[in-house]
This record gives C-alpha cells, sequence and structure tokens, in this order.
C-alpha cells in the first residue's frame, strides 16, 4: 500500500506514523520492531537512518543513532531493511535521512535504492526547499516522492513552495525544536494546519514533540498523519532485549492507536 492509497482509505481518520532507527534494537531485530508496530495499529512508517551529525535530533534518537553507526548501520543498508520492512508489513515507508549520506552515495544511486527497496517517500531534514529540485527529480524518477517541511514560523511565500513541491505530504512542525518528548502542546500546530489547508490539499503530517496519546490524539484532528518517534525510540534504548522493545513499541502504538482512533 502507498501513502496515497492509505490517506484516502482511512479518510477522515489521521495515519498513525510512528518513527524508529534503523538498527534498533540491533539490525537484526529492526525488522521485528517495525512489525510489533504493525500488528499494533501503524498505518506505515518514518525509517530513521543513521547520520553522525543530525541537526533535526534531540538527545534521544541521537542515541539510538549513535548506536546504530556503532552497530555497522549505513545508508545502504538501511534501505535493504527498509525493503524488508516493506516485505514484512505492506506498510508504506518513508525513509529519513539527511544531505550528506545521500551525497556520499550519489544522489540518483540513493533515489534508485530508495526506489528498488519500495519507499513511498524520503524526508531529508537539512535540505531546503529552495535547494530541493535535483533531489526530488532524481527520487521522481524511481517513483518516490520528497517531503518538505513546514514549520510555525515558515513564512507565507515560502509556504506556498513547500505545499507545491511536498509529494506525498507535508510535513508540519508541531512544536519548535529538535526532535523530543514534551509535557502539552502548543497552539502553533493548529495556525499551522490552517495556513496548510488553506494552500492546497495535499496531506498534512504533524510531528515533533509529539509524545503520547492524548497530544497524537489532539495532533489527529488537526492533520492527516502524525509522527512519533522519540518516545518510542526511548522505549527501545530502555529495553533489556529484543523481546522487551518489542512488547514496549507495541504498547505505545497500540495506545496511540486507540486514543487516534476514539
Amino acid at each position: 500500500m502507498t501513502f496515497r492509497e492509505s490517506f484516502e482509505v482511512t479518510g477522515e481518520r489521521a495515519l498513525l506514523l510512528p518513527y524508529m532507527m534503523c538498527g534498533l534494537p540491533d539490525p537484526a531485530g529492526t525488522v521485528e520492531l517495525f512489525s510489533a508496530m504493525a500488528d499494533a495499529g501503524a498505518d506505515g512508517f518514518e525509517v530513521g537512518i543513521p547520520y553522525a551529525d543530525p541537526l533535526m535530533d534531540g538527545p534521544v534518537i541521537q542515541e539510538a543513532g549513535t548506536r546504530s553507526l556503532a552497530s555497522g548501520m549505513t545508508l545502504r543498508r538501511g534501505l535493504e531493511i527498509t525493503a524488508l520492512i516493506r516485505e514484512a508489513t505492506n506498510l508504506p515507508c518513508a525513509v529519513m535521512t539527511y544531505v550528506n549520506p545521500i551525497l556520499t552515495m550519489g544522489v540518483a544511486e540513493f533515489a534508485h535504492a530508495a526506489g528498488g527497496a519500495g519507499a513511498g517517500a524520503a524526508i531529508i531534514a537539512d535540505l531546503p526547499v529552495d535547494e530541493s529540485e535535483p533531489f526530488a527529480a532524481a527520487l521522481e524518477n524511481e517513483g518516490v516522492g520528497l517531503v518538505q517541511f513546514a514549520a510555525p514560523t515558515t513564512t507565507d511565500a515560502r509556504l506556498d513552495r513547500v505545499v507545491e513541491r511536498a509529494d506525498p505530504f507535508v510535513y508540519g512542525i508541531a512544536e519548535m525544536g529538535v526532535t523530543g518528548e514534551r509535557d502539552g502542546s502548543s497552539s502553533r500546530a493548529a495556525d499551522l494546519a490552517a495556513r496548510v489547508r488553506s494552500r492546497s490539499a495535499v496531506p498534512l503530517v504533524l510531528g515533533v514533540g509529539i509524545s503520547g496519546p492524548e497530544s497524537a490524539a489532539a495532533a489527529g484532528r488537526l492533520a492527516d498523519g502524525v509522527i512519533v518517534g522519540t518516545a518510542l525510540v526511548r522505549r527501545v534504548l530502555d529495553a533489556a532485549d529484543r523481546a522487551t522493545a518489542c512488547e514496549a513499541v507495541a504498547s505505545l502504538v497500540g495506545d496511540l492507536a486507540e486514543a487516534m482512533r476514539s
């Protein structure tokens, strides 16, 4: 199933799109984590591929990336694991990484590998919309969309460019700052959602700072999809073994799904 199909199938309900880092709890166990989240109610995934200088990520996901890199994870291996996740779950996957690893691999080669892995989209955290065209063109040739970011501070003129070029969704930053769990939520996400909606029918997915069932449900009332990452990654980092990690993420995903669908 693709992202577009998923947005159409769920209709009024927002998609639950958990984030998890490739290589956790170990490279061999990553697919088990994603399968556990799929069984618990996930609609798709953001598949994190580690980078040594992850500017968008807070301390929990930075620690996850450090562990993953130490285990030998690379961009190419992460895409190979993405293919296994797709095969195991049949759910849409957006691969998340940064510009430098892609440039090291080569933009065309990355796009080809992402398409071959069955990725429905790429999220490149430090790629501004103004410099995205060569990446978007290469990805489009392989049937992969390029997600664009919008924040509460994004100007109207820039937001026009973001919604025009976003495929298959706009990634709306719900809370300013790096990724991480937050207490409560701000009202700025609602304003951002209204601004995106007034410009385009492109789906909006909210992420960053969405930590638990209550904040996920609130974000789901504003958007077409919700990404929860740090809260899930923290449970894996804290788990004593692979089985415990799978149980922990499945429990939280189940709670998130129930809250968003009630």
